[in-house]
């Protein structure tokens, strides 16, 4: 009786060791939360192709959006940040580090981001504008509606 449980043991410790590091323990950790601009890359397929299946922004892809396209939510967060507050959420004016590259490069600093309320939402939802430069300045702004995944420049 030892010796089959003690088999048994062995069997069920070698398909836990197994399986750790293949594609199913990856994928396990991609749909806990990340996005599609950081899921791995085929072999043979550039990352490029990826983005452009995935609906991801390319680097340096900028489209622009007119303030009066914006939501109204949207504006709202801009005069707020103009004003110096005070902001709804306490995440608002936090570093944003543009890990990802979407937006022109700069020192880290420069930029901050600030949540764009989504009505019908229970959390801070998905919007965000994320402005550069100094703070209480709205002439280098970007907007986002998908969590930081594409942004438009906000322009006059």
């Amino acid at each position: 009786m030892k010796r089959a449980r003690a088999f048994s043991c062995i069997i069920v410790f070698s398909a836990i060791l197994g399986g750790c590091g293949k594609d199913g323990s990856r994928s396990a950790v991609q749909e806990q939360g990340a996005s599609a601009s950081q899921a791995p890359v085929p072999p043979g397929q550039a990352a490029s192709d990826t983005a452009a299946a995935s609906g991801a922004q390319a680097k340096g892809a900028l489209t622009s959006v007119n303030k009066s396209q914006l939501p109204s939510e949207a504006a709202e967060t801009l005069r707020l940040i103009k004003a110096g507050g005070p902001f709804p959420f306490s995440e608002d004016g936090v570093l944003f580090r543009n890990s990802s590259v979407l937006l022109p490069q700069h020192p880290r600093g420069y930029y901050h981001a600030y949540t764009v309320r989504t009505p019908g939402s229970a959390d801070r939802g998905q919007r965000r504008i994320v402005c550069g430069g100094p703070r209480r300045q709205i002439g280098d702004c970007y907007y986002t509606e998908d969590y930081y995944a594409s942004f438009k420049r906000i322009a006059e």
